[in-house]
C-alpha cells in the first residue's frame, strides 16, 4: 500500500504582511521537507493573512498577492524544495466575468495553489462563501466552480477550502466520485466554545461521505477580535482519527 507523509503547517499569518508571511511557509517547508514529508499544506489565505477583508478590493494588494506565489514557488525550487508539492492559500482574482452575480473580470478569489517544480501548477478557488456570523465573503469573493485532484505518490488528493467541507454537497461528493484517496481542507478557521468538538463530528462525517482519509488544517493565532486556535484534524476513511495537532501551538 503507497503511503503518503503529510505535513499539515498550522501557522500564524498576519493579514497584509505578504513577505513575512512568506517566510514562513518558506521556513516552515523546509522543516517538513526535512522531516521527510511528502506534501507540504498551509492554511486558507496563509500567504495573505485571514481575513483580508476591504484588502480584497484593493488591486494593487490583491496583484502583490499573486506576483508573492510565483516568487514563492521560485524561491522553494531554488533552495531545492521544489520537488515536494505545496499547497498555500492566497488571493487570487478570476479570469473572467460572473454575469449571474454582476461580478467583472477580476473579481477576487479565496484561493489555494498547489507549488511544484518552480511554478503554480494548480489553482482552486472556494466554493461555498460564508455570509454569516463573523463573515462576509460573498461581499468579497466570487465563486469557485472546479475540483482539481492532485496525484502525489499514487495517491489522488482532492482539495477543498473551509467552507466547502462545512456545507453539504460540492467537493466532498466530488472526491468521491474521483475515487480521492485523500480530502485535504485548507482553513481559516476561527475559535468558539466547544468548536474543537464540532468540527471532528464534521470531519469525521465528511470522511465518511467522502470514502477517503480527510486531513483538515487550520490557521493558530489572532487577527482583531477574531482567535485562530490550530486543532488540525486527520481521520481515515471511517471516521477514526489519525492525528490531531494541539490548540493554539
Amino acid at each position: 500500500m503507497q503511503r503518503l507523509r503529510l505535513a499539515l503547517n498550522q501557522i500564524d499569518s498576519t493579514v497584509g504582511d505578504i513577505a513575512g508571511n512568506s517566510e514562513a511557509i518558506v521556513h516552515w517547508t523546509r522543516h517538513a521537507v526535512g522531516q521527510g514529508a511528502h506534501l507540504v499544506a498551509f492554511p486558507e489565505m496563509a500567504l495573505t493573512g485571514y481575513p483580508v477583508e476591504d484588502l480584497a478590493l484593493r488591486p494593487s494588494f490583491v496583484e502583490a498577492s499573486r506576483a508573492a506565489l510565483d516568487a514563492l514557488a521560485e524561491r522553494l525550487s531554488g533552495e531545492g524544495l521544489g520537488e515536494v508539492p505545496v499547497v498555500v492559500g492566497y488571493l487570487d482574482r478570476t479570469e473572467r466575468a460572473v454575469p449571474r452575480l454582476g461580478r467583472p473580470a477580476g473579481s477576487p478569489e479565496n484561493a489555494a495553489a498547489v507549488l511544484h517544480r518552480g511554478r503554480a501548477v494548480l489553482r482552486l478557488a472556494k466554493h461555498h462563501l460564508p455570509n454569516y456570523g463573523v463573515f462576509d465573503e460573498f461581499r468579497y469573493f466570487v465563486q469557485g466552480d472546479t475540483l482539481p485532484v492532485l496525484r502525489v505518490r499514487g495517491i489522488d488528493v482532492a482539495l477543498a477550502i473551509c467552507e466547502d467541507l462545512w456545507q453539504e454537497g460540492g467537493r466532498v461528493p466530488a472526491a468521491r466520485s474521483a475515487r480521492a484517496g485523500l480530502l485535504l481542507s485548507v482553513n481559516a478557521s476561527p475559535y468558539e466554545r466547544d468548536k474543537d468538538d464540532t468540527r471532528l463530528e464534521l470531519v469525521r462525517k465528511r470522511a465518511r461521505e467522502a470514502g477517503c482519509t480527510t486531513a483538515y488544517l487550520a490557521s493558530t493565532g489572532g487577527q482583531d477580535e477574531l482567535v485562530f486556535d490550530g486543532d488540525s484534524i486527520v481521520v481515515d476513511a471511517a471516521g477514526e482519527v489519525i492525528a490531531r495537532a494541539p490548540q493554539f501551538t
